[in-house]
């Protein structure tokens, strides 16, 4: 058979054969982008969630500037997150972006409770507003740490006060009556949050009740010595 046959019966590409060829790289060149775009926002995610632990850490210590640089950082490594996955909604709501703004929220919500400062709502802080309100939730749960702190130093006004703000936050959060589908879960960060405001009442209450009993007993005393 001639080289002429040989091209005579090689399959024609067809129109269809290269329509489809040109849509499966544009989907390959898509995937490829939407991968990367998810590792780098993983990278920062965990980047985020790193330096918002040890900027509440910073806070528990009393150590204001560090907790406030750590901060500075994480949002850097969100907004690279955020930035990364701008492109890709679907990627955005798979979760690990919401926990990163969460515990970014968190950071500075704790901090603002525990300075008696204003509260960022989830504009300023560049979150989502289920990030927001999750949060909320646990920054108000990690206040038990700071009372539990400040009762050991005998400060209890100061821990009465921060009951009082675990107490605010409750009330607002259970307001939010949405399916979970819409807040991220927020009803079991909220139920969390309820069973830590009821150990902490009832352990500044303890102690406020003990501090009254000694100062009675330190008066009887100071009494019947005077008596003498």
């Amino acid at each position: 058979m001639s080289a002429g046959g040989d091209q005579h019966d090689a399959p024609a590409v067809s129109g269809l054969a290269r329509q489809l060829d040109r849509l499966g790289d544009a989907a390959r060149a898509h995937l490829a982008a939407a991968h990367d775009g998810r590792e780098e926002a993983l990278r920062a995610c965990r980047a985020t969630i790193r330096s918002c632990g040890s900027a509440i850490r910073a806070v528990h210590r009393h150590d204001g500037p560090a907790a406030a640089e750590l901060r500075s950082e994480a949002g850097r490594a969100l907004g690279q997150a955020q930035a990364a996955l701008a492109p890709f909604p679907r990627l955005a709501a798979a979760g690990f972006l919401h926990d990163a703004e969460k515990e970014y929220a968190e950071a500075h919500l704790t901090a603002a409770l525990v300075d008696g400062d204003d509260v960022p709502d989830a504009d300023a802080l560049g979150v989502s507003v289920a990030a927001w309100l999750n949060g909320m939730a646990e920054a108000a749960s990690e206040l038990r740490r700071h009372l539990l702190d400040l009762l050991r130093m005998g400060r209890t006004d100061d821990a009465v006060a921060l009951v009082g703000a675990m107490s605010d936050c409750y009330d607002m959060l259970v307001t939010v009556d949405f399916p979970d589908a819409v807040t991220g879960g927020l009803r079991r960060s909220t139920d969390a949050l309820r069973a830590v405001l009821e150990r902490s009442r009832s352990d500044v209450t303890t102690t406020v009740l003990q501090q009254r009993l000694q100062a009675s007993i330190d008066g009887l005393a100071a009494r019947l010595g005077d008596d003498r």
